[in-house]
């Protein structure tokens, strides 16, 4: 009987024991360890980037102002051409044949016009003296002006026949780069036929777009009243190749497209970047940088908020505990912080990471 009583005994010892150990285990548990970060202001400095695509300053495309088959080409693609300088020749019979049919028409309006002349001559004495009538003078003087006329009308054909003839050779506009030959010897073309296209890249233009909203907060963000004044003071940006190069020349934002294309909710940009050593070229693409400058504001990573019903909240640490807090915020260009306008003070902590497995209230353990 002793013997079960001191069996009793131990097992009562060794269950208080346990669950000793089990209380001890369940009070030193630590609340879960999240990264947290002390808010304050600052100054930032924070990239957007934009697709863009490179043109020429001026690109112009070649085509032939008459009918006729290309006799010569005298560049290349990719020459360096000057303007005025031939690119075509055109093979075009029909202006030659209209520049001797005005020449004949002119040799025969200056016969005329010789003969009308020597009339009026002859006349004029014969009729100072009586011998033929004033009206019979009249008559020799008006055939004479009709002669004049004559020979100017013949004289102006003659002109533009020798005109026309010129355009059978084809000049550039513009010092350039020329692009693509799109017709070689013997092809039958007239002014519906782009030859090749002449590029001045001696500066060259990327075109980008912005959304609707980012274009109010780039504008925005800029000094000035009106929009011409407020590109003026756009920070100069920087251009990227599609290879991954920096293009080692900034560029300035020149202008703004003044309606949203309805199709895409965007505004198109246009920038000039000098182009001296030739490196860019029409056609080209690359990504743009636009850097925004940002003065004592308080930014916080995107990551450490979640959004609920078009609203944005935070948890900020109260108490060893996170609660939810509603702020009100103002996206940067580069879409990976937020400028809070509302909601937050400086000093407070605010949880950075995690926040998907939170809920308000919840204990948590900082982690500096």
């Amino acid at each position: 009987m002793r013997t079960i009583y001191v069996t009793v005994a131990v097992a009562v010892m060794l269950a208080a024991v346990s669950c000793g150990r089990k209380q001890t285990g369940a009070n030193s548990v630590q609340p879960p360890v999240y990264p947290t970060v002390a808010v304050t202001t600052g100054h930032a400095e924070l990239t957007a980037i934009y697709p863009a695509t490179l043109r020429g300053r001026e690109d112009i495309e070649i085509r032939p102002r008459i009918d006729g088959f290309i006799e010569d080409i005298l560049i290349d693609e990719g020459s360096a051409v000057k303007q005025g300088q031939v690119l075509f020749k055109i093979n075009s019979p029909q202006a030659e044949q209209a520049v001797t049919t005005a020449q004949a028409a002119v040799t025969s309006a200056e016969a005329q016009l010789a003969t009308a002349r020597l009339n009026v001559d002859r006349m004029t004495p014969l009729a100072e003296k009586g011998i033929i009538s004033s009206v019979q003078l009249e008559s020799y003087r008006n055939a004479f002006s009709v002669a004049q006329a004559a020979h100017a009308q013949a004289a102006a054909q003659l002109k533009n026949a020798t005109a026309t003839l010129s355009w059978t050779s084809v000049t550039s506009p513009v010092d350039g780069h020329v692009g693509a030959v799109l017709y070689r010897r013997g092809s039958l073309v007239n002014s519906q036929h782009t030859l090749t296209t002449v590029a001045n890249t001696a500066s060259v233009y990327a075109c980008f777009s912005f959304n609707e909203k980012a274009l109010a907060g780039f504008l925005a963000g800029l000094e000035g009243e009106t929009q011409t004044e407020k590109l003026k003071h756009a920070p100069e940006i920087t251009l990227t190749l599609a290879d991954g190069t920096v293009y080692p020349h900034r560029g300035r934002i020149e202008t703004v497209t003044g309606t949203v294309n309805i199709a895409t909710g965007s505004a198109g940009f246009r920038a000039e970047f000098p182009n001296r050593e030739g490196l860019l070229r029409s056609g080209a693409s690359g990504k743009v940088s636009i850097p925004a400058y940002y003065s004592d504001v308080i930014l916080i990573p995107r990551k450490a908020t979640f959004a609920q019903q078009d609203k944005v909240f935070v948890y900020a640490v109260e108490d060893g505990a996170a609660q939810q807090r509603l702020i009100a915020v103002t996206p940067t260009p580069d879409g990976q912080t937020y400028i809070v306008t509302d909601g937050l003070t400086v000093g407070e902590r605010i949880v950075t990471d995690g926040v998907a497995t939170l809920s308000s209230g919840t204990k948590i353990t900082v982690e500096n």
